[in-house]
């Protein structure tokens, strides 16, 4: 299972979890948008169609691609969404330092982890997030909706079991 990265470049190196990925072979990484494969399920938080354990398919042929970007520029990435399956992540909560129990803002690492986790792929999940110091707390945090996710059937049912772990002010 491929998993790419595309690399804006907008975040701390030193704190950076594509770059991580990347030095530890865990990920391939892009810096140019043209050179990115067409066919990958792009991971994108502001797409209506949630991933689920259906897109399975495309991910084992083609790959899954997580982009790294500054949260505040997130809506920019427009170009990497033309002529891409495109599926946002249901809702978990960050582990990570900078977004510590903040609802959906996860890393790039977290959220390759959560796709791989929804996939029924624990394990390679778990590897993603060995190298840092709080990735087994994002298990911790989402243990039970990563495990109610992974036994979905499709994007529609990923949403229905997404409002059990919603806050009341999110519902």
């Amino acid at each position: 299972m491929k998993l790419f990265v595309y690399n804006a470049l907008e975040c701390d190196p030193e704190r950076c979890t594509a770059i991580r990925l990347e030095e530890d072979d865990k990920v391939e990484a892009f810096y140019q948008i043209r050179k990115i494969p067409m066919e990958v399920i792009l991971l994108d938080p502001l797409t209506e169609k949630a991933f689920s354990p259906a897109d399975e398919e495309i991910v084992e042929q083609h790959g899954l691609l997580a982009v790294d970007c500054s949260w505040k520029n997130i809506d920019s990435i427009g170009e990497i969404r033309t002529g891409r399956e495109s599926r946002s992540l249901p809702y978990l909560v960050a582990a990570n330092p900078t977004h510590y129990g903040r609802p959906t803002i996860l890393s790039t690492v977290e959220s390759l982890a959560a796709a791989l986790c929804i996939l029924g792929h624990r394990e390679k999940a778990e590897s993603l997030l060995e190298g840092f110091k709080w990735g087994h707390t994002f298990f911790e945090l989402n243990e039970e909706p990563l495990e109610a996710y992974s036994k979905a059937e499709d994007s529609a049912e990923i949403v229905r079991i997404q409002e059990e772990f919603l806050p009341g002010e999110m519902t």
